[in-house]
C-alpha cells in the first residue's frame, strides 16, 4: 500500500531536519508511540500501541535512517511485531524543500502487514494508515509552527 502526502511547515529547513532527528519529538508526534530509544546515530528501537479496526496490539520494532541527505531528506526503514496481531514494515521516503522562510516535507511511503491485522481487510488497513500518517505529519508541523488556516488569519471586519 502506498501513502504520499506534503505539508507546509512554517520554520526554516535546518530546524525541521534537526527536529526529524530528534527522538523526543518524535516520541510526542508518532501515534500511540509509548517508547522511542536512539540506539545508533541511524537507528531508534520503538514502541507503539494501535488500534486497528478491533485489533489492539502493542508493535515493537526499529526504525533506520537510510539514504541520508541532511537537511534535504532521508529513507526512513521500519519494521514492527505485534505478537498474534502480526507485524508491519515499510519505508518512506521524506524530502524537505525551502520556500522562502516555510519549508516544505513530502513523505512516500510504502507499507506491508501481516498476520491477524492483515485479514481485516485493504479498506481499513488503507484508512488506518493515511489516518497514523496524517496524525504525525499533522503534529509534526504544529509543533514546528504550521500556518493557521487562511480563515483564522484574515484580520476581523
Amino acid at each position: 500500500m502506498d501513502i504520499t502526502g506534503e505539508y507546509r511547515i512554517a520554520a526554516p529547513r535546518d530546524t525541521v531536519w534537526a527536529a526529524l532527528n530528534d527522538p523526543e519529538v518524535l516520541t510526542l508526534c508518532i501515534p500511540g508511540c509509548k517508547e522511542l530509544t536512539q540506539v545508533s546515530p541511524e537507528e531508534m528501537a520503538a514502541k507503539v500501541a494501535l488500534k486497528v479496526g478491533p485489533v489492539s496490539a502493542t508493535f515493537a520494532g526499529t526504525v533506520r535512517l537510510e539514504d541520508i541527505r541532511g537537511p534535504e531528506g532521508y529513507t526512513l526503514v521500519g519494521q514492527g511485531n505485534g505478537g498474534m496481531a502480526g507485524f508491519a514494515k515499510g519505508r518512506a521516503v521524506v524530502n524537505l524543500t525551502e520556500d522562502g522562510p516555510d519549508t516544505i516535507l513530502r513523505y512516500e511511503a510504502k507499507a506491508e502487514i501481516g498476520g491477524k491485522i492483515a485479514s481485516l481487510g485493504g479498506r481499513l488497513i488503507q484508512a488506518t494508515s493515511r489516518k497514523l500518517a496524517d496524525e504525525f505529519f499533522g503534529k509534526f508541523a504544529n509543533r514546528l509552527g504550521a500556518p493557521a488556516p487562511e480563515s483564522a488569519a484574515l484580520p476581523p471586519p
